[in-house]
C-alpha cells in the first residue's frame, strides 16, 4: 500500500464546535467539517432545539437561536450525541425525548443523567439508558456534582461544554476509576478556552467551568487522526509507505499517538510540510501497550498486534465494552475466527499470532472494527467483511480511499 490520503474532519472537534456555536452569543461557521452519519445527528438534534444551522458544500453555519422544545432527538449509535445534547437540552423549554439504535440502548449514560438530577434537571424515567427524556425548564442552577466516568469521559465532556451557561456555572469531579480518553476532555476544554471561558482543570480528577458567554468562533477543523489509524497500519503491514496529508504540527487530538505507537511496532515515521508518512517495517515487533488514553485506537492496533513477530498486550481498555458494541469481545472473537490466539481480560487484550487463514469477519455496526477488518483483509487471504459500509459513521469515503491506495 502506497500513496497519499486526505481525511475529513476530525468528529471529536466537529461535534464539540457544533454544540459551542449552538450555545454561543452569535454565529459561527465550521470550515471542513465531518460530515457523516455522527455529525448529522448532532446538526439534527440542535436543529430540534431551535438552532439554525445551514450548510454549503464545506462548512456548516451556525446561528444560535433561544433554546426551546418539545421535540425528539434520535441519538443513533452517537455516543456524543446521546451524552452532549441532554444538558443542552436542559437549558431549553419543555419535553425533550431521546432515543436511538437498538445497540444504544446498551450504551451506558446512567452517570451522567445522574449528575443531571443533582442539578435539578428533570430526568424521566428513573433509568440509566436509553430511551429516556428530560422535561426541560429552561434553565439549570448549577454548582457542583460528583460521578463515575470510568465508562466513557464523554460524560464529563458533556457537561462540561453546557456548563459556562449554567446559572452558577459547574464543578466536576469524577470519584470513581480513573477516567479513560483524558485526551478528549482535555480537547474539551481547550475548546472551551478559545471562546472564552475559564476553566480550572488544576486538580486532578476535578473541572471547574466558571459561568460565562461563550463567543462565536469560526474555525476550520483538523483531519481526524484516529481515522488516520487503518491507513497508516496498511503501510505496517504490507511493508507499504502511506501519507496522511495535513497532519497538524500541535494538536489535542488523541490520535496523534499513533506516531509513538507504530514506532513501537518497527515502523519509520516521519512528519513534515507534506503531513505524516509512516514507511512500514521488514519485521512487525510485538508491543506491550496501555491504551486507556486512546482507547478508540485499539481495533486497529489489535489488527497489527495479529500480524506481529510475537504476543502483545494491549491494556487499560475496559471502557471499550460500552463502545459501538463490545469490543474486547468482538476482537477477541472475530480474530479467533481467523486462527489468532487471544485472550480477553476485563480491560486487556492478550494477542498471540498464529498462522491466519480467510474467514467472513462481522463488524458488529462498528466502524472501528470495519476498519481493523480493512487491515487484515490486506494480508490475509479470503477476508470478506460484512457491512463494511459501517464505516461512514465517521469517514463516509473509506471505502474509496482505501481502493485509492490499492491501484
Amino acid at each position: 500500500m502506497h500513496g497519499v490520503v486526505q481525511l475529513p474532519g476530525s468528529k471529536s472537534i466537529t461535534n464539540r464546535g457544533l454544540v459551542l456555536a449552538a450555545l454561543a452569543t452569535g454565529p459561527s461557521m465550521l470550515a471542513r467539517p465531518l460530515m457523516a452519519r455522527d455529525t448529522r445527528l448532532m446538526v439534527e438534534a440542535l436543529r430540534v432545539l431551535g438552532t439554525q444551522i445551514d450548510e454549503t458544500a464545506d462548512a456548516w453555519q451556525v446561528f444560535p437561536r433561544q433554546l426551546s422544545g418539545p421535540g425528539s432527538i434520535d441519538c443513533g449509535l452517537a455516543g456524543t450525541v446521546m451524552r452532549f445534547v441532554p444538558p443542552v437540552s436542559a437549558l431549553a423549554a419543555g419535553r425533550i425525548d431521546f432515543d436511538g439504535d437498538a445497540a444504544a440502548r446498551q450504551r451506558p449514560l446512567g452517570p451522567m443523567l445522574a449528575a443531571l438530577r443533582t442539578l435539578g434537571v428533570a430526568v424521566q424515567p428513573s433509568t440509566d439508558r436509553l430511551p429516556f427524556w428530560l422535561d426541560a425548564a429552561g434553565a439549570v442552577r448549577g454548582g457542583s456534582v460528583s460521578l463515575d466516568a470510568s465508562a466513557s469521559s464523554q460524560f464529563v465532556s458533556g457537561l462540561l461544554l453546557s456548563g459556562a451557561r449554567f446559572d452558577t456555572g459547574l464543578d466536576v469531579r469524577s470519584d470513581g476509576k480513573p477516567v479513560p480518553s483524558l485526551p478528549h476532555i482535555e480537547m474539551t476544554v481547550a475548546m472551551l478556552r478559545q471562546r472564552g471561558i475559564i476553566v480550572d482543570d488544576s486538580e486532578p480528577s476535578r473541572w471547574r467551568v466558571l459561568p460565562g458567554e461563550i463567543a462565536p468562533l469560526s474555525f476550520e477543523v483538523e483531519p481526524d487522526l484516529s481515522n488516520a489509524a487503518p491507513f497508516l497500519a496498511a503501510a505496517v503491514v504490507t511493508g507499504g509507505e502511506v501519507t496522511i496529508a495535513g497532519w497538524p504540527a500541535q494538536t489535542t487530538q488523541p490520535g496523534d499517538r499513533l506516531r509513538d505507537i507504530f514506532e513501537q511496532f518497527g515502523a519509520g515515521v516521519r512528519r513534515d510540510a507534506a503531513g505524516l508518512t509512516v514507511t512500514g517495517p521488514q519485521r512487525i515487533g510485538a508491543v506491550d501497550l496501555d491504551l486507556h488514553e486512546v482507547g478508540e485506537l485499539t481495533p486497529v492496533i489489535a489488527a497489527v498486534a495479529a500480524v506481529a513477530c510475537g504476543p502483545s498486550y494491549l491494556r487499560g481498555i475496559a471502557h471499550l465494552r460500552g463502545h459501538e458494541t463490545d469490543r474486547l469481545a468482538a476482537l477477541a472473537g472475530e480474530l479467533t475466527r481467523l486462527g489468532c490466539q487471544v485472550t480477553a481480560g476485563s480491560d486487556t487484550l492478550h494477542i498471540r499470532p498464529r498462522r491466519l487463514t480467510g474467514a467472513t469477519l462481522q463488524t458488529y455496526a462498528d466502524h472501528r472494527i470495519a476498519q481493523a477488518a480493512a487491515v487484515l483483509g490486506l494480508v490475509v487471504p479470503g477476508v470478506r467483511i460484512v457491512d463494511v459500509a459501517t464505516t461512514a459513521k465517521t469517514h463516509p469515503g473509506f471505502v474509496e480511499s482505501w481502493l485509492a491506495l490499492l491501484r
